[in-house]
């Protein structure tokens, strides 16, 4: 276990992030000053938790050789809830280490747009924010919504969530690419079997200070009145913002904030964070063309299958995990389908 958590390099890490923090000059730069402490909180929780594990496990030794000696049907039932216990635990410990990408641990952007199917589609954008907004309780993620777009007749026309997190986009990069749903619509009166698709963005909040060249003339900056958040300004003052950047054509909006200017400097940190996600793509891109590797699992492609007609069922297209249990994973139990990919990777 000690190989696999390389406990020593991390130890090394949180050495040479404390001589960081002690330099006089540490708090003139925040935003940096704030990733460094998040960092090292991430590590030393690391190190107690396999610390903890270890002191488990030695200790149920002790106890299992004490039971040779001397039985007892009560420390027994005892020692094996205990390792029940100890089993999950260091479960989750081998999730964490194959969250060892360059930003794994950063906090990350979700953006959920249905696809074609009007309505239908709409409605199950709405479905699956309330699944991602349930996951992120469960799992002590933070989030808060930057921009959303409500449906002509019902759900959503797009939403982006920023959420924070141990591990945030580790974890949510999992989800990135198409969902399907099968159902009965609740909009046809004559209870036909519905098929909907949204699509799924999620990319790293990246370091502010690497530095992603945005030209003045590549964009385009539009205001309006925000549609739901914002405070007491909503609707009434041209807070929300909107970029357009040309090139990539790709835009951004920001609308939680009370101010137009926060919701500009949000809404450039996320298009930076996007501009630098492309550029890695286009990076994997040509290494897997190079290898001659072609790979499906990219945005666009039909990642998961949510079937809640004629039978409920929810199957991972590419690890192929697979559970009855729809209406648990719609209510946030996403988690196994996250962990059955990262296992598979």
């Amino acid at each position: 276990m000690g190989g696999l958590f390389d406990i020593s390099t991390k130890e090394n890490k949180i050495k040479s992030l404390e001589e960081q923090i002690n330099e006089p000059n540490f708090w003139n730069d925040i935003d940096k000053a704030n990733q460094v402490n998040q960092e090292l909180s991430f590590l030393k929780k690391e190190i107690s938790t396999y610390q903890n594990l270890s002191k488990k496990i030695n200790d149920d030794e002790e106890i299992i050789a004490l039971l040779e000696i001397e039985f007892s049907s009560e420390i027994l039932e005892e020692i094996e809830q205990d390792l029940n216990k100890l089993q999950e635990d260091i479960s989750n410990l081998e999730i964490n280490t194959l969250l060892s990408g360059e930003y794994d641990n950063s906090a990350c952007y979700l953006e959920i747009h249905p696809g074609a199917g009007g309505t239908e589609s709409c409605d199950w954008a709405s479905m699956l924010l309330r699944m991602y907004e349930r996951f992120c309780d469960k799992n002590d993620f933070k989030y808060e919504i930057m921009e959303e777009q409500a449906g002509e007749e019902a759900g959503l026309k797009s939403v982006t969530l920023h959420i924070k997190g141990a591990y945030a986009y580790g974890y949510l990069k999992c989800e990135r690419g198409v969902h399907r749903l099968v159902r009965i619509s609740p909009f046809d009166s004559n209870k036909r079997r519905h098929t909907s698709f949204a699509s799924v963005s999620v990319v790293p909040e990246i370091d502010q200070s690497i530095n992603i060249d945005i030209k003045e003339e590549d964009i385009r900056i539009d205001t309006y009145c925000a549609s739901g958040h914002g405070g007491q300004g909503v609707n009434t003052t041209p807070s929300a913002v909107r970029i357009t950047h040309f090139p990539s054509k790709i835009v951004v909006t920001c609308q939680n904030e009370r101010s137009q200017l926060q919701n500009k400097e949000q809404a450039m940190k996320v298009l930076k964070s996007k501009l630098f996600s492309l550029e890695q793509e286009k990076k994997e891109q040509e290494i897997a063309k190079l290898k001659g590797i072609t790979s499906g699992i990219d945005f666009g492609s039909q990642i998961r299958s949510y079937v809640l007609e004629p039978y409920k069922m929810v199957k991972d297209n590419r690890s192929g995990y697979e559970t009855s249990e729809a209406d648990k994973v719609l209510d946030g139990d996403v988690k196994p389908f996250i962990e059955s990919i990262l296992k598979l990777k």
